[in-house]
């Protein structure tokens, strides 16, 4: 049965959309962090929506689960098959052309392998802008974006990747390929299939194709690296940036001493912007549509940020600033922020903690939550950052120095713990932007309600009554 699955898998995608070979499969078995080491029957790389509907449709009549992939970038093991080896994993790297942009209409219709990169550089070239921006940009695809809804840098500003979707192309548990590629900013007929596949995992279908919306690019920019003596200042000094921006605010990062550390030690070339050291850091980013006109009679974001950060360093809410004089400079804050996870990974174990709070409530969160995992393990090294903006916080915590990551993970359910209850005690969510995947499962289980996780197995057994797409993932199958 094998050999002849593989051969009309074969037929379908030809010998460049499979993949068999166990070291050529590999890199698709495991995921970023190496948390997870799969196994599958083959990697199927299809080319085009017919090629995924087709395998989909054998798989389901063989009673083959399916594992879909994009970039292969995520933090949860939701692109990754089980151990089992009878699953397929179903990349869709090879589906990478944009088909279109309308820069009249501001969309781009594009296929689910499109680096998001890629995408960044298309709208720019037509004068536009895709605000999705994340760490993994450079490897990550729209695909997975959209399929684990995810948020990034400047999710307080333009949404999470579910605001910036307008229409889907699915391919369906059983092979059938739903089209729902409409441009439309109003369609009220009945039940929004396009929210049920954003966010779902690839538990529900297949996203293959998207139109995303895309915005005017911006002309005026100002980046700033702030040392702050608090959380707590963190969120004030935001909280006044929207009215002095003129609600142009787009980005708002906070990062701790312990995350810089780890950049400038493991990432060459990194710099650290202040002369001196402080615990806690903000970079704050305003975008104008505005252009500036050399030698009109006007005030642009960044004299508007200086004069503001000037006020807030005599409230005490800043202690020191440096203002982005170029682009180079402000790629080179930005790099700081982004190399955070990359820095954590070539130090050693760690344990994420991709959590949100609302934004008033992240300073007593924060004094409470690094207290807790302090006492679930004197010795550990909490590393917290994220999108103060929007009150996502990944709040790590790294291994204490020497230790390898079997003796590191006994303290995982203890630390993960801690944090979760308190978390949900503030009336947070577990998950802010990297998904369930099937780190989550048991997590997603214990906080969610029982109404919640009924109605969500219930539309997972509608739409997939054999549990093969992506089983595993997000619910238990058992439960």
């Amino acid at each position: 049965m094998t050999t002849d699955f593989i051969d009309r898998l074969r037929g379908i995608v030809g010998d460049r959309g499979l993949v068999t070979d166990e070291a050529a499969k590999h890199p698709y078995l495991t995921d970023w962090r190496e948390n997870y080491l799969g196994a599958a029957l083959a990697v199927v790389r299809p080319a085009s929506t017919e090629e995924v509907a087709a395998v989909v449709k054998l798989c389901a009549a063989e009673g083959v689960a399916v594992v879909p992939q994009g970039g292969n970038t995520g933090m949860v093991g939701g692109g990754t098959p089980d151990r089992d080896g009878r699953e397929i994993v179903l990349s869709l790297n090879r589906m990478n052309r944009i088909l279109e942009v309308d820069p009249i209409g501001y969309t781009m219709t594009v296929e689910a392998g499109v680096v998001l990169k890629t995408i960044q550089d298309t709208a720019a070239e037509h004068d536009r802008l895709f605000p999705l921006s994340l760490a993994a940009e450079g490897s990550c695809t729209i695909g997975g974006n959209l399929a684990t809804n995810a948020g990034g840098v400047q999710v307080l500003h333009y949404g999470n990747a579910r605001q910036l979707v307008l229409g889907l192309e699915v391919v369906t548990p059983q092979g059938e390929i739903w089209d729902g590629l409409r441009a439309l900013k109003k369609d009220n007929t009945g039940y929004d299939l396009r929210d049920l596949y954003l966010g779902a995992e690839g538990t529900l279908g297949i996203i293959t194709r998207a139109v995303l919306k895309i915005w005017p690019k911006p002309k005026d920019v100002a980046t700033a690296w702030i040392a702050v003596p608090s959380p707590e200042a963190a969120v004030a000094l935001l909280s006044g940036a929207h009215a002095a921006s003129e609600d142009n605010v787009t980005s708002c990062e906070l990062m701790a001493r312990q995350g810089i550390d780890l950049v400038l030690k493991h990432v060459p070339g990194a710099a650290d912007p202040l002369a001196e050291r402080h615990d806690w850091y903000v970079l704050l980013e305003w975008s104008s549509t505005r252009p500036r006109r050399p030698g009109a009679n006007q005030t642009g974001l960044a004299e508007k940020m200086e004069a503001y950060l000037g006020e807030a360093l005599e409230k005490g809410l800043v202690l020191d600033a440096a203002l982005a004089q170029n682009e180079a400079q402000a790629r080179a804050f930005w790099a700081l922020r982004e190399n955070h996870s990359e820095s954590q990974k070539r130090e050693g174990p760690s344990i994420k903690h991709d959590i949100s709070v609302s934004v008033s409530r992240i300073p007593t969160f924060m004094e409470e939550g690094l207290a807790a995992m302090k006492k679930a393990l004197p010795e550990c090294r909490p590393v917290p950052f994220g999108h103060v903006g929007d009150g996502n916080l990944h709040f790590n915590c790294q291994a204490p120095e020497g230790w390898d990551k079997p003796r590191f993970m006994a303290h995982a359910e203890a630390i993960s713990g801690a944090v979760y209850d308190l978390v949900v005690a503030y009336g947070g969510s577990i998950s802010a932007e990297h998904g369930i995947g099937q780190m989550k499962v048991e997590e997603l289980a214990h906080y969610r309600s029982r109404i919640e996780l009924d109605t969500m197995r219930a539309i997972k057994r509608a739409l997939d009554p054999d549990n093969l797409m992506n089983p595993g993932k997000i619910l238990d199958p058992s439960a």
